[in-house]
């Protein structure tokens, strides 16, 4: 997920809704809090989203490292380095 992407989606929903909100209520002042209020619960979602992931990320990290056996940790010095694997790892910034 690329903060521009993520923005441009947000500010289109939520214009969707601002106008679906001023049809229904013809209210430009109920417009407005309510579309705040959908603002905030977006955000709220997206952080909670995110913080699942990470903490998701570092469960099965730990189950990984737990579920190395001892023969292959003693053996340290004749494996190779670690390297960090990125499973998608975009092109360029707009891809």
């Amino acid at each position: 997920m690329f903060a521009p992407r993520v923005f441009i989606s947000m500010i289109g929903a939520l214009s969707v809704f601002a106008i679906v909100t001023f049809i229904l209520t013809g209210s430009a002042w109920t417009t407005a809090w309510q579309t705040l209020v959908c603002a905030v619960l977006v955000q709220a979602g997206y952080f909670i989203a995110v913080l699942f992931l990470v903490a998701r990320e570092g469960r099965d990290r730990r189950n990984a490292a737990q579920r190395q056996s001892p023969a292959s940790a003693s053996a340290g010095d004749e494996k190779e380095p670690k390297t960090i694997r990125v499973s998608n790892n975009p092109g360029h910034f707009n891809s």
